[in-house]
């Protein structure tokens, strides 16, 4: 996946390792040839293409990433498709549920 997002090498090495899965429903990530919805995707938490950190860089599905969109974390955690999806504040990632507690 290309970084078009200005992330430092060292960053998207880190969050890479870190996010195996999606931050928000856990599915792992397919080839884009495989599924669309579940490859994988980059994702500012806060929606602050400016805000370049290990807290607000994660990666996601494209799914996940499509249905958030610009919406706040925590107004997006009471969206249809998260409740469809079963994406609560107990089942999302532990970066994810750091950003909520800071008032994401």
């Amino acid at each position: 996946m290309a970084n078009n997002w200005n992330i430092p090498d060292w960053l998207e090495k880190e969050v890479r390792k870190r996010d195996k899965v999606c931050v928000y429903c856990g599915c792992e990530f397919t080839s884009p040839n495989v599924s669309k919805k579940t490859a994988a995707s980059w994702e500012h938490i806060i929606n602050d293409a400016k805000i370049i950190t290990i807290e607000n860089i994660a990666m996601c599905c494209c799914g996940c990433n499509a249905s958030k969109g610009q919406k706040k974390l925590s107004d997006w955690l009471g969206s249809k498709y998260c409740q469809v999806k079963g994406i609560t504040l107990k089942s999302v990632a532990p970066i994810v549920k750091q950003a909520i507690e800071n008032g994401q």
